[in-house]
């Protein structure tokens, strides 16, 4: 009866990895729900969704992150997305590592399925590296946006704002502390600052290229060759839809919100603009202003978001490349995908497709859902917000103060699911022992 009771008790590698962030959570609402974590009287479901968008180093906000919420309280958030962008088994292990302690092979296995990482050898030192680059990144940035801000608040709250934006931006996280300025305004008051926009943009590419292609650059520094395909296809796809998305942006806002800036402002927010959809939350423009072609480019761009094992979110950079690969194969009547030279293994398509569709079929269900709940909210605003949601990005057209409880809940879980992984979480909800393989009659089927 005991050894019964205690393998209902074990948990896979995904489960852990998904009842961690909860549990991170459950402890960042509480904290915020402290009397001094805040200015004013907070809800459970305002706690509740800052905590999990801002472990799921999203963004989203019900209440100003400056105006709302006290030092301590901007302290917790601060403390919550750092967790949440490195992860929280990556923190464990390096603790742990700290203390000397002996760190076991599940832990090692947990860590590599927690970076989406191939490999176990080396993941020890990887984890070094990973918080050390962290803190090297995050500390530049620090420095250079304290430059900008000191010489405007003064000394120590200009220091805390650099650090404070510094780790935001490189964890993709998105909150912000320019209440003062204008309630929910983000970074609109810097759209011509060079430094400000410079900076905050090298943190997002640097945080959502992912701590693997880290690991590889470093290791073979300028030696293209010697790069993993995973690196090549992560940096060719991110400069593709780095740039490919600033000029897009610089099209479709010309004549809109660009029509009176100079030229290399407007291509200065077209950057950033495109930069920030993938996952980062900023904005040093008006969002619910943009043209409809410009947020539906934007939820493009929220929807495959960063790189596997990085701070970002959405299906990832590798997905939509695969995909790709895939579909000009098949047009061209190859079997395999062939990409610098190699070709990729045989179930990846099946993994792409798997995480393209559990992540569009999620958007889709959390729009509808919150359609129904408040039709006075224009769908394309709704559809903003799940696609922002499900790709931890924290950009809104301004609906997100007006959603109800229901709706606040949805969004929630669409978060929560983009933080963990669609797949990852249904398979911790449904995973179940293997059965044994069995194999049933084919037939064809049309398609197309």
């Amino acid at each position: 009866m005991r050894k019964k009771f205690k393998l209902k008790l074990q948990f896979s590698n995904v489960q852990i990895v998904a009842l961690g962030y909860g549990l991170v959570i459950l402890l960042g609402t509480i904290l915020l729900l402290l009397p001094f974590a805040s200015k004013a009287p907070t809800t459970f479901t305002e706690a509740f969704f800052t905590a999990v968008s801002a472990t799921c180093v999203t963004g989203l906000v019900l209440v100003d992150t400056a105006m709302h919420w006290s030092l301590f309280g901007q302290i917790v958030i601060l403390l919550l997305i750092q967790v949440g962008g490195l992860g929280f088994m990556t923190l464990a292990l390096r603790f742990m590592l700290l203390l000397r302690r002996r760190v076991g092979l599940r832990y090692r296995e947990v860590m590599v399925d927690s970076i989406n990482s191939t490999r176990l050898g080396g993941i020890l030192s990887l984890t070094k590296g990973i918080v050390a680059g962290t803190a090297f990144f995050e500390g530049v940035g620090a420095i250079l946006l304290s430059l900008r801000f000191i010489p405007e608040y003064g000394f120590p709250k200009g220091l805390y704002f650099g650090v404070f934006h510094s780790i935001s931006a490189f964890c993709n996280g998105g909150f912000d502390l320019m209440g003062d300025k204008g309630k929910f305004s983000s970074l609109v008051w810097y759209s011509d600052d060079l430094i400000v926009n410079l900076t905050i943009m090298s943190l997002i590419v640097i945080g959502g290229v992912g701590f693997l292609v880290w690991d590889d650059i470093f290791r073979n520094k300028r030696n293209w060759r010697r790069y993993h395909l995973q690196t090549k296809v992560v940096l060719v796809a991110t400069g593709i839809l780095l740039f490919g998305g600033a000029a897009g942006f610089l099209l479709l806002e010309w004549n809109n919100l660009g029509a009176d800036m100079p030229f290399w402002e407007k291509l200065l927010t077209a950057l950033f603009q495109s930069c920030t959809a993938r996952t980062a939350g900023f904005n040093t423009i008006d969002t619910g202003a943009l043209s409809e072609g410009s947020k539906i480019l934007t939820m493009f761009l929220m929807f495959i978001g960063g790189s596997p094992g990085s701070t970002a979110g959405g299906i990832k950079t590798t997905t939509i490349a695969v995909m790709l690969l895939y579909t000009f194969a098949s047009a061209r009547h190859e079997q395999d995908a062939h990409f610098f030279g190699r070709s990729l293994e045989g179930d990846v398509l099946q993994k792409a497709v798997t995480v393209f569709m559990f992540n569009l079929l999620f958007v889709i269900a959390g729009a509808l859902f919150i359609c129904g709940l408040q039709p006075e909210i224009t769908a394309t605003d709704i559809f903003f917000e799940t696609f922002s949601a499900m790709g931890t990005v924290g950009m809104s057209t301004g609906i997100t103060r007006a959603l109800r409880p229901v709706s606040c809940y949805i969004i929630i879980f669409l978060m929560y699911c983009g933080r963990v992984g669609s797949v990852s979480f249904a398979v911790a909800v449904l995973e179940k022992k293997a059965r044994p393989p069995v194999t049933f009659p084919k037939e064809k089927i049309t398609i197309g």
